[in-house]
């Protein structure tokens, strides 16, 4: 009997033994499964939708520490392919180990000796390290980028923790921020009104970086990506190296990204002439140069200069596009005053006005004490006088005029964009989005003082450099109105296309000015230059027409004026359209957006005579 009950007694322990054995195995696998399952990185809770890490992220932070090696955000490119953001080199990356973890000194030293660094300062900063980084010069700074013999000699070393990666930097050395391209920050807010789902999925994170002005912004659903490309460094539970893992870099499982937008700016022209605004002293404005031939965007330069994540403002004026801004423009406006004079046979090229000076109501005056004498309509437009416009502008009813200003282009937002929904976005797309609408008339009643103040682009009368270049194209293309483009194509990371942006000409605007019209303005803006308020420009490398501007403003209740000119060149054959606004400028100053009208065009044109050398010479070779 009792040795019936020791059998029992073992076969209860033999089946008690197994089945803990059976739970031991379970965990263990268990635990092996969570160790090597991929991590779903930014997945947010939908109770919460808050940046908390999933308990496979936890599982894995134990035992890896990752460093972003490329955030996947997609680049742009200028027109020539030439890369404006986005650039991939060799980096040092250190990651944080076990201070007794494989350590040699005279390796060390041989390392702080490559990067030009005292040994004392590298050890104390892999010492200090808490999680994985760059070797940096600044906090701020981008990573160091490595020779191609550093990073031989570096991959050489058996020092753990210490790897040679490649690194895609998304703004170049020397790199100045741009208003057109914009900026990117975190905005967790944006992201839950309008990225809910994707966060819900887990393919976006809400502190990833989205754009926050310009195509960054406007392209953000485009330009994020698919995922970040990350190198793990995987350690055991006394942070030493852990044996067989070593190094993994994940990369995001689709190969067509990041796309690549390539843009309408020359990146030589944009480069060379905000170097020459900033030498010349524009304190506040900006500058517009337009391909004539299709109203590309070659150059777009705004001052105050862009910083992101700085204000050097108390108003915060350097974060505004000031070439999308519409401002008073001045006599410039006097080039639609006429167009719609001429188009409503309400004047004649020929016509002769008396110009004393004193227009005797509204208090309205010329520009030039005791006027200009007896002058036609074309000399009224190249003296730029105030009373043969006031004059005709009276005679304008308001809603001719409207009409003239939206044929022109001048009114509503002219910049390149869709109507219908984009097909890779699923809503209507506006490349510029910052851009604003021109104005001609406020709100009530129009009179004959508002009529003739608005004549001469006073009163509420706005416009945008961009509206100002475009009016110069429009004009040149004998009244047809085209859409300002910035973007050409956007491509997969293979260089295939994935869309492409056709010009477009501006569509629901209220008819068309005639030919004619167009004609007798592009006459009045050579006389302009060739005896008018231009002539300081007929020293250029090219012959040009154009039409200057001064707009009286205020500026904290300070008197202002905002300079203007725009027009183009070479008069044989126009290549670019320019428009240049120096803002808020003291009054009686001179009149610097003439002068900078002039020094562009040099720009413009060695820059031509350069392209045209270089494709002459690489069709002989």
């Amino acid at each position: 009997m009792i040795g019936g009950m020791v059998k029992m007694i073992r076969k209860r322990a033999l089946y008690m033994g197994t089945i803990i054995s059976f739970v031991l195995l379970l965990f263990v696998a268990r635990l092996i499964w969570l160790q090597l399952l991929p991590v779903n990185r930014g997945k947010v809770s939908e109770v919460t939708l808050r940046m908390t890490e999933d308990w496979k992220k936890l599982a894995v932070k134990q035992r890896g520490r990752s460093l972003m090696l490329d955030s996947g955000r997609g680049d742009f490119l200028d027109r020539c392919g030439r890369a404006i953001t986005g650039e991939t080199y060799q980096a040092l990356a250190l990651f944080p180990v076990h201070e007794d973890a494989g350590s040699d000194e005279a390796e060390l030293t041989k390392l702080a000796e490559l990067l030009h660094t005292k040994k004392g300062v590298l050890v104390k900063r892999l010492d200090s390290l808490k999680q994985p980084e760059f070797w940096r010069n600044g906090e701020h700074d981008p990573p160091i980028r490595l020779t191609e013999e550093q990073a031989r000699q570096v991959g050489n070393l058996k020092l753990a923790g210490i790897r040679v990666l490649p690194y895609h930097n998304r703004y170049l050395s020397g790199f100045e921020p741009k208003h057109l391209i914009g900026f990117t920050s975190q905005h967790p807010e944006w992201l839950l009104d309008n990225k809910r789902e994707q966060l819900l999925k887990g393919k976006r994170r809400l502190d990833e970086q989205v754009g926050g002005a310009g195509l960054e912004k406007s392209l953000d659903s485009l330009l994020h990506g698919v995922g970040e490309t990350t190198a793990t460094y995987f350690l055991d539970g006394r942070s030493e190296p852990l044996q067989g893992l070593d190094l993994r870099v994940t990369r995001p499982g689709n190969g067509n990204y990041p796309v690549k937008v390539r843009t309408t700016l020359d990146l030589a022209l944009q480069n060379e002439i905000e170097d020459y605004v900033d030498r010349e002293g524009l304190m506040e404005g900006a500058v517009v140069v337009l391909d004539t031939r299709n109203a590309d965007i070659v150059a777009m330069v705004s001052r105050p200069k862009l910083k992101p994540g700085e204000f050097t403002s108390s108003d915060g004026s350097q974060w505004v596009n000031h070439a999308l801004a519409a401002v008073e423009p001045g006599s410039i406006y006097k080039l639609v005053t006429a167009a719609a004079a001429y188009e409503n046979r309400l004047a004649d090229p020929h016509e002769a006005f008396e110009c004393d000076g004193e227009y005797g109501k509204y208090g309205l005056s010329c520009w030039k004490t005791g006027g200009h004498g007896r002058l036609t309509m074309e000399d009224g437009l190249a003296q730029s006088c105030n009373l043969v416009f006031a004059e005709i502008a009276e005679r304008i009813d308001q809603a001719a005029f409207e009409r003239t200003a939206e044929a022109l282009g001048v009114k509503n937002r002219i910049g390149w964009h869709t109507e219908k929904p984009f097909h890779l976005m699923g809503k209507p797309l506006r490349l510029l989005e910052e851009e604003e609408e021109g104005r001609l008339f406020a709100n009530g009643a129009v009179d004959g003082g508002i009529l003739a103040q608005s004549g001469i682009g006073q009163r509420d009368v706005r416009m945008s450099p961009l509206q100002a270049a475009n009016l110069m194209v429009t004009l040149l293309h004998d009244g047809r109105v085209l859409q300002p483009r910035i973007v050409s194509e956007i491509d997969y990371a293979n260089g295939q296309t994935l869309a492409r942006l056709n010009t477009h000409y501006a569509a629901h605007l209220q008819g068309r000015i005639s030919p004619r019209t167009a004609s007798l303005l592009r006459k009045g803006m050579e006389a302009v230059v060739d005896h008018g308020t231009g002539q300081s420009i007929k020293g250029s490398r090219w012959r040009a027409a154009g039409k200057s501007g001064t707009a009286e403003t205020t500026q904290g209740g300070i008197a202002r004026n905002h300079q203007w000119f725009a027009g183009y060149g070479p008069l044989a054959k126009p290549r670019y359209a320019i428009a240049v606004l120096a803002a808020n400028r003291k009054p009686h100053s001179t009149h610097q957006a003439t002068r900078l009208f002039r020094g562009i065009l040099d720009i413009a044109a060695a820059s031509e005579a350069s392209s045209s050398t270089a494709a002459n010479s690489s069709s002989r070779s």
